[in-house]
């Protein structure tokens, strides 16, 4: 059985690598669709979405109205860090492939131990978007 459940966020970014428009400063209204699967239900439930919003939110809360900085964009960090404005520095392209597991990252040490895949997908636009999916046994 899977379940899933959406989340959105307001989000700007530059990608260091490209050589298109994408290397301007630019934002995004980000969608996050999280899905996992489990061979029991506990309740008639996969897990409670109460549960599953109360611990993916706080990840999207903390970019939500941000700027994510690829810790090599030292010019533009040094200028978002002088402007006092939200941001978050992390070690990677602020792809959305990197993003996806980003989250990944965030959200499966805490899933309960029956959950048996995690599935992240992040929507960049409303045509475009990356996807993983792992198993947690």
């Amino acid at each position: 059985m899977k379940i899933a459940k959406e989340f959105r966020w307001e989000m700007g970014h530059r990608l260091l690598c490209h050589l298109g428009k994408c290397k301007n400063l630019h934002g995004h209204s980000y969608r996050m669709q999280v899905e996992i699967s489990s061979d029991t239900l506990t309740n008639g439930m996969v897990v409670d979405y109460y549960d599953l919003k109360k611990h993916v939110e706080p990840f999207v809360e903390e970019l939500d109205h941000s700027f994510m900085i690829n810790k090599n964009d030292e010019i533009l960090l040094n200028k978002i860090e002088e402007l006092k404005t939200k941001h978050k520095v992390v070690d990677f392209e602020t792809t959305a492939e990197n993003i996806c597991l980003y989250f990944i990252d965030k959200i499966k040490p805490n899933l309960p131990t029956h959950i048996k895949t995690l599935r992240v997908t992040i929507f960049e636009t409303s045509t475009s978007y990356a996807t993983e999916e792992i198993q947690l046994d």
